[in-house]
């Protein structure tokens, strides 16, 4: 998610610039305001069109645009005041609360947190504070699950008893239990991470910027219902707490125009001082790409897409939102843009126009969808059956069609992605089966941690894997209960990135296109999987191949 979120806000980073925001103007729902340029005007108008539900704001070398489409409830439209949880963006905050009690004295990014905060032990109390800016630590594995009761001295004790990928500073891990950690050495070095916050780093020029998505101080302004799994977010603030779980990584909310403010703010030196951003673009886990991972952000050099940026992405989860924030030096120019629905978030966006925009072509527009009779939809319906067993179940909507997969090959045909190959794939699931067969640690918590839901685990069957955002192997668990279908996604040292219990088939969405094909939703342009039907065939066309199954 961060690399393609980076993608998406580099793309609109030279979109806005072409357009020539210079103004900000009202506007009604669903549009982009004319100060925006024309340009831009007419793409995020398709964009929003085509489904996309949030807000986008650019502030900075001369331009102040604010622009927002879709619904923020079902029913009141999404405005610039719109607050979003926006996520692992978060650590930008926290980060910066960080240097900035460094630049004070109060810590040095050399201390270890062990020395920083009573009753840290493990791993953990090892690392150092600018190992943990960097994701550098070596911790892995969770120390608490979002929206669930954690507080601080059992989050220090979670902390505590979490393992080592890695000895600290050798490698990088991305680890939200690290920025945990470091709000709770603001914490002790403050007396409240949360006042230190509302009075320290979300504030500018004595008004308040922002606040939590859970809890007080909270995010002023009517907020948008996230999308979870297609349906409407049940985590829309009211979490009571204690709120540790997701302290310091995850627990921040604004709207866009606020986002883009505060990042302006940060890299032009009134949120901490200007010696302090200057250590927080130094401080640097070069990737080797042109990128680099700095506390809070990742850098892209200039070599990548012509110049430098720096972004930081965060989204998913229980709140259904995503959000980006970016910032281009050599300009001045900010740039934020937040969703709160699932059809086009951030990432997907990005993977359409950076590719034209990096290249100095138009960018993408929508492809339009066909107007096809709902009879047709309906005689589309059906299981359509692979020769090598798997199934893909079709039923008919209002403007479309929906494909439950069934069967590792089902599920590989739809979802292959031409960002993971083959090899990808297969060592991906050898994890996930590892994982589940209890031959880490890690994996042995977890099957308790099934076991302990559902019962005994007497078999893992592999059910496909979804290629996309990231890897999502499907695996068929033989329970006490019955059999559960799960999901999980791993990261490089076979942690547990996300996953999914009793979940249901990967399901996708099918556009007409016309003369009985359609595309996977949403591709937006002339790539991706292709599906089309005749009588009873269907013939998916995708990075996997041509695959073909048959109705009856």
């Amino acid at each position: 998610m961060r690399r393609i979120s980076t993608l998406f806000a580099a793309a609109l980073l030279a979109v806005l610039s072409a357009a020539g925001c210079v103004a900000t103007a009202e506007q009604g729902p669903g549009r982009a305001p004319d100060a925006c340029g024309a340009d831009l005007i007419n793409a995020l108008d398709q964009w929003g069109e085509a489904g996309f539900s949030g807000a986008v704001a650019v502030t900075g070398g001369g331009m102040d645009c604010r622009a927002a489409f879709g619904s923020a409830d079902g029913t009141a439209p999404i405005t610039d005041e719109t607050v979003f949880g926006i996520g692992s963006v978060s650590k930008s905050f926290t980060a910066a609360a960080v240097l900035g009690l460094a630049h004070d004295g109060v810590l040095s990014l050399d201390d270890t947190a062990g020395s920083l905060l009573p009753g840290l032990s493990g791993p953990a109390a090892e690392a150092t504070v600018e190992q943990l800016l960097l994701h550098t630590s070596g911790i892995e594995g969770e120390h608490g699950t979002d929206h669930e009761p954690l507080d601080r001295d059992e989050a220090i004790a979670a902390i505590s008893g979490l393992g080592s990928a890695f000895a600290p500073g050798e490698d990088f891990l991305y680890s939200n239990a690290g920025y945990s950690l470091l709000a709770l050495i603001v914490d002790e070095a403050t007396g409240s991470y949360r006042d230190h916050m509302a009075e320290q780093v979300l504030v500018l020029g004595g008004e308040p910027f922002g606040g939590f998505w859970d809890g007080e101080p909270a995010a002023p302004g009517p907020r948008a219902v996230g999308e979870v799994d297609g349906a409407p977010a049940t985590e829309n603030g009211g979490f009571a707490g204690p709120h540790w779980a997701m302290a310091g990584n995850g627990d921040l909310a604004m709207t866009a125009g606020d986002l883009a403010e505060w990042t302006k703010a940060l890299f032009e030196g009134e949120v901490v001082d200007p010696e302090a951003v200057e250590v927080l673009e130094a401080t640097r886990f070069e990737y080797g790409d042109g990128t680099a991972e700095i506390p809070g952000w990742v850098s892209v050099g200039a070599e990548v897409f012509g110049t430098e940026l720096v972004t930081a992405s965060g989204g998913g989860g229980d709140t259904g939102h995503n959000a980006v924030a970016s910032w281009l030096p050599e300009s001045g120019v900010s740039i934020a843009v937040a969703s709160n629905t699932e059809r086009i978030n951030a990432g997907q966006l990005a993977e359409l126009i950076v590719p034209a925009v990096a290249a100095g072509e138009p960018v993408p527009l929508p492809e339009p969808r066909a107007d096809v009779d709902p009879e047709e939809l309906q005689a589309r319906a059906g299981v359509y059956t692979l020769e090598t067993g798997g199934s893909y179940t079709v039923t008919a909507t209002e403007d479309g069609l929906e494909a439950a997969a069934e069967g590792a090959d089902a599920v590989a045909a739809m979802f292959a992605s031409p960002d993971f190959g083959a090899e990808d794939v297969a060592a991906h699931e050898e994890a996930v089966l590892a994982l589940l067969n209890g031959e880490t640690a890690i994996g042995r918590e977890e099957l308790a941690a099934v076991e302990a839901e559902f019962g005994a685990v007497q078999g893992v069957e592999p059910a496909g894997t979804a290629g996309e955002d990231e890897l999502r192997t499907y695996v068929e668990l033989a329970t006490a209960e019955g059999t559960v279908l799960a999901w999980y996604a791993l990261d490089e040292y076979g942690g547990v990135a996300a996953l999914s219990l009793d979940t249901e088939p990967p399901t996708f969405t099918l556009v007409p296109t016309g003369e009985g094909e359609y595309r996977r939703d949403l591709i937006g342009v002339d790539e991706g999987v292709r599906v089309a039907f005749a009588e009873d065939l269907m013939t998916v066309t995708g990075p996997a191949g041509t695959a073909e199954a048959r109705r009856g």
